[in-house]
């Protein structure tokens, strides 16, 4: 049976949380940075106590985000204008008084309704469980390009978070999934939020057969292993990564002219492959690719891993049988790892299209989503200015530092790392080479870059410039050259 949260119900508690002040802004007041960071560890006590004597905001926080137990008296007063009978009947609260769903403030004055996670279930989630806020979701929606579009679809909603972020910038959103108690929670969440989204059900694509989509987001099933079902919210019944090809191979059909697709995904890395060669095997023609690894996990670490995130303690019987299959699956298949990451798509009819895989491992606490924006625009750029490379004038941005280090020598100290690092965005890196640590000293908008090769010749000799046009475009693509004109 799947909550039924109407549009009354959730207009009644979205009036209790606003007067209670259950924001998380408000939370964040009342807990503190140090207790709501703990928190955020797992470790409750300190937002237990610092909720203490605050009124219906205080018995809010325990319900809901400490999984407590409350007295009648003080959960009717904490929901306001929300029978309890209603909130009881529709699996919000329980009869003991405890939460029956996560309900949680997010961002910008927004909550999120999904079910309770491992910790306040008290063990391994049912089947049809539906996560809430989680890091991958969180990831994808920092990740995602926020621009505005006509028409957006987020394929596999689940809770509704992935919409939510959409609705601030899609004129229309659709949001689909295969489960009929994800759909139901999403909605939960829409209406709790006063947000317009078409919902739709069914698997995959077929919710949207036939329809386009100026964007596309998709945090899919997309955990790697054996072709079973444990858990709808992870596991697609395909086995290995065929989730994630599948979505990479079927996506820009869904797309507009120039739309935009963007996705995590789980890729296989397997003994003598490149994983490279492998996800850009999935593509379908006319689409500019950017694969983005953020993490290579081995075997036993990635299905220990999974197996927490679902309340299956790996010690157990279940998780012990559970673990021997998935791993022997892994030996069978010559997995040497599994690779994660963002993949970001665009549907383009251009003769010549981009596809470049990245390994971006390092940490960074920039959101990638403007410079997944600034990436389409600048490979954009280059198809179009390609032939005119030559004649135009780059500038290094501010953002961009050279670093050098060098070694004693009998005549001095001596250059042997020059490493080029833009300090925003994701942090990219490249090492260069003397004579291109020169170039980019004189990239200050004034000459074209033929001018400044010629320069570079007669100071150094002989510059193959067919080697250095595409360290040229690299550091383009990266935004680490700015073009300035032509």
């Amino acid at each position: 049976m799947h909550p039924e949260l109407s549009v009354e119900l959730c207009a009644r508690l979205r009036t209790a949380f606003l007067t209670a002040g259950y924001t998380a802004d408000g939370v964040l007041d009342v807990l503190g940075g140090p207790a709501h960071a703990a928190l955020g560890r797992g470790e409750p006590e300190a937002a237990r106590a610092a909720s203490r004597d605050v009124g219906a905001l205080g018995t809010l926080i325990r319900l809901f985000l400490l999984g407590d137990t409350e007295s009648e008296s003080s959960v009717r007063a904490a929901l306001g204008p929300v029978p309890l009978d209603d909130a009881v009947a529709a699996g919000i609260v329980t009869k003991e008084w405890r939460a029956g769903l996560d309900v949680r403030p997010y961002e910008d004055s927004w909550w999120v309704v999904a079910d309770l996670d491992s910790e306040l279930w008290g063990g391994a989630v049912p089947a049809d469980h539906v996560l809430g806020v989680g890091h991958a979701s969180v990831n994808l929606a920092r990740a995602t390009a926020r621009r505005p579009v006509g028409t957006l679809l987020d394929l596999g909603t689940g809770c509704g978070v992935q919409a939510l972020h959409a609705s601030t910038h899609a004129r229309s959103v659709t949001a689909t999934d295969l489960s009929p108690r994800a759909l139901a929670l999403a909605e939960g969440t829409f209406r709790l939020n006063e947000v317009d989204v078409e919902l739709r059900g069914g698997e995959w694509f077929a919710p949207v057969a036939g329809r386009r989509f100026d964007q596309v987001v998709c945090n899919p099933p997309f955990v790697v292993g054996p072709g079973r079902v444990d858990y709808t919210y992870r596991d697609s019944g395909l086995a290995g990564d065929d989730a994630s090809a599948l979505v990479v191979r079927q996506l820009p059909g869904h797309l507009t002219e120039g739309g935009v697709g963007q996705l995590l995904a789980s890729w296989l890395h397997r003994d003598g492959e490149d994983w490279a060669e492998r996800v850009t095997s999935w593509l379908p023609p006319g689409v500019d690719a950017w694969f983005v690894q953020r993490d290579v996990a081995d075997p036993a670490l990635y299905v220990g891993t999974w197996l927490r995130d679902a309340g299956v303690d790996p010690r157990s019987p279940e998780g012990r049988e559970k673990a021997r299959a998935w791993l022997d699956w892994f030996a069978d298949n010559d997995v040497a790892g599994v690779g994660f990451g963002y993949v970001t798509l665009r549907r383009t009819d251009a003769a010549r299209v981009e596809v470049v895989c990245e390994d971006l491992r390092h940490a960074y606490d920039d959101p990638l989503g403007p410079a997944t924006a600034r990436w389409l625009d600048n490979v954009a750029w280059l198809r179009d200015h390609d032939d005119a490379l030559l004649r135009t004038r780059f500038t290094v941005p501010p953002t961009v530092l050279l670093e050098e280090v060098s070694e004693p020598r009998e005549d001095g100290w001596s250059a042997v790392v020059r490493r080029l690092h833009r300090t925003d965005g994701p942090g990219w890196q490249h090492e260069l080479d003397e004579p291109t640590a020169k170039l980019l000293a004189g990239c200050r908008g004034a000459l074209p870059l033929e001018d400044l090769l010629a320069l570079l010749e007669f100071a150094y000799g002989a510059i193959d410039v067919a080697a250095a046009l595409p360290v040229v475009r690299d550091l383009v693509r990266h935004g680490m050259l700015v073009p300035s004109g032509p």
